[in-house]
């Protein structure tokens, strides 16, 4: 029966936030990609968004905050993604490859 309400718990979510930040994380030290880099700073953004929504649905009085800055931070990951996406589509017709190690022009 405790199984069943779990849902109602915001232990929970914030765990299920923590395992996606921490997926996140890992994925931007590990990937050697710059489209794998992408995929894991978008896992860092569903992160935040879901602890903000857990946070408001538990704790907050007002329920439309959390959804606004919910909102916001979708706007802010769909921003990241159409700016990254240009500058790796620049960076493949100059040097013909994504991966970062293969990039040494751009070390300073």
């Amino acid at each position: 029966m405790n199984l069943l309400r779990a849902y109602e718990q915001a232990d929970i979510y914030l765990v299920v936030a923590a395992f996606l930040l921490a997926a996140g994380v890992y994925g931007l030290i590990r990937r050697r990609t710059l489209i794998g880099m992408l995929i894991s700073g978008e896992l860092i953004f569903s992160a935040a968004s879901l602890n903000i929504m857990a946070l408001n649905c538990f704790y907050a009085p007002d329920p439309t905050v959390g959804q606004i800055f919910a909102l916001f931070v979708m706007g802010l990951a769909a921003a990241e993604v159409a700016i990254v996406l240009s500058i790796i589509i620049a960076v493949y017709r100059n040097y013909h490859s994504i991966k970062t190690r293969e990039l040494s022009e751009l070390n300073g």
